[in-house]
């Protein structure tokens, strides 16, 4: 027996997963039969996971504004990560392994083994939500996660990101066809796939090249590829810009050490101009003590002006490179909120096709996508004829018109 792996990207409604309202296509009389694995509130779990980074961050700042009050609401109001994700896994279809089917307490047991252990596999995907749904018309696993991280230079030392967390679990990227999300989402469909094996199923990995991938599907995938190399390229320009922070920051302590060194001016008696004694003359004064003073203090002005100036210079560059990479990081983050959007929106066409597909039936579905491509192409060769009709039409009325006047010259 053969079945397909799906996995779909959630909206992360943990009261849909609840069942705390019931949408349409919910059956209440099967609610009974969901399986919750997991429920904790998402704020306990970022006081949990954040609440110690967030403090020692704080210890470090030396600006009010740059410390952190509420991590949490930080994260949600922010446009660098999600507050969460939710992946969602099946296996088959309504006609296969839905309700009614022989097979479908087949797919609760293989589901319900598969979720018992994503946590372990994921460690740094810290689940917070799980709940497996047999009230619908095909079974299926929810997983709602914060994906974090510990050991960072930048920023919080244990902060979110979904980029450091899988690479952390092992997924790195090897270009845009070849994601850190899409190897991950490999990885536990063949996990998956092991489990069905060890219930007499085989993953049948039809639809998983590019080709196969309806429009939908494909286009969403695409969108997820770009949005993760904008992610990598935010990154880059925040790890740049704490860089140019960092050397901004040695600057001014340059520039204090170099107050503190003038001040060192006014109390150290070398630099202190000695009063002249009872037999000096104003003349002799002036010549051995007061004018090689001034020409001690010219030279050390001098010093000080030209590093002055060349601080003045470099703070002045860095400024302008720190505006530059604030400019990009922000139209990145632009670029990433219109891609997350685009993906929104992608997504829930996906789903809404998903469900069409299981009301109307697959086969049904793929009849009719079927006959409209067949139209489209009748279609264009119906306009191609009648070009080349129209064509020739012009080119006899044309021919006859040239012979109708050669007959009157003649």
């Amino acid at each position: 027996m053969k079945r397909t792996i799906s996995m779909m990207i959630g909206k992360g409604s943990v009261s849909h997963n609840r069942r705390t309202f019931q949408a349409e296509n919910i059956d209440p009389e099967r609610s009974h039969l969901n399986r919750c694995y997991v429920d904790e509130p998402i704020k306990a779990v970022y006081h949990k996971l954040f609440a110690e980074a967030v403090v020692r961050y704080n210890e470090k700042q030396t600006r009010s504004d740059r410390r952190i009050d509420d991590y949490y609401e930080k994260i949600r109001t922010g446009k660098q990560e999600k507050l969460s994700y939710e992946a969602i896994f099946q296996i088959g279809n309504k006609d296969d392994m839905g309700y009614g089917t022989q097979d479908w307490e087949k797919a609760a047991a293989v589901l319900d083994e598969f979720a018992g252990g994503f946590q372990e596999r994921n460690p740094n995907l810290y689940l917070f939500s799980a709940y497996l749904h047999l009230d619908e018309a095909t079974p299926h696993v929810h997983f709602d996660f914060v994906p974090y991280t510990t050991g960072s230079k930048r920023g919080l030392d244990t902060r979110v990101s979904l980029k450091a967390a899988l690479a952390a679990q092992g997924f790195t990227s090897n270009g845009k066809q070849d994601t850190e999300w899409n190897r991950w989402v490999l990885a536990e469909k063949k996990e998956l796939s092991r489990v069905m094996e060890r219930h007499e199923i085989e993953w049948d990995q039809r639809g998983t090249k590019n080709e196969h991938l309806s429009v939908l599907n494909y286009k969403k995938e695409q969108r997820a590829k770009e949005v993760a190399e904008l992610e990598k390229d935010k990154d880059d320009l925040l790890e740049k810009k704490d860089e140019i922070e960092k050397r901004i920051a040695g600057l001014e302590r340059q520039e204090k050490s170099i107050e503190l060194n003038v001040r060192k001016y006014d109390e150290d008696p070398e630099w202190q101009l000695p009063e002249p004694s009872a037999m000096t003359t104003a003349k002799a004064y002036k010549t051995k003590t007061v004018e090689p003073f001034i020409a001690k203090l010219k030279k050390v002005i001098r010093r000080l002006v030209a590093h002055c100036i060349e601080l003045k210079s470099t703070v002045n560059k860095l400024q302008k490179k720190l505006w530059q990479a604030q400019d990009h990081v922000e139209a990145l983050t632009d670029r990433l909120m219109e891609m997350e959007n685009t993906n929104d929106k992608l997504r829930e066409t996906a789903h809404d096709f998903e469900n069409v597909k299981n009301a109307v039936g697959r086969e049904r579905i793929d009849d009719i996508l079927h006959q409209s491509k067949t139209s489209k192409v009748f279609h264009r060769c119906s306009i191609s004829d009648r070009a080349v009709t129209n064509d020739r039409i012009a080119c006899n009325q044309a021919g006859n018109k040239a012979i109708q006047q050669n007959v009157k010259s003649a």
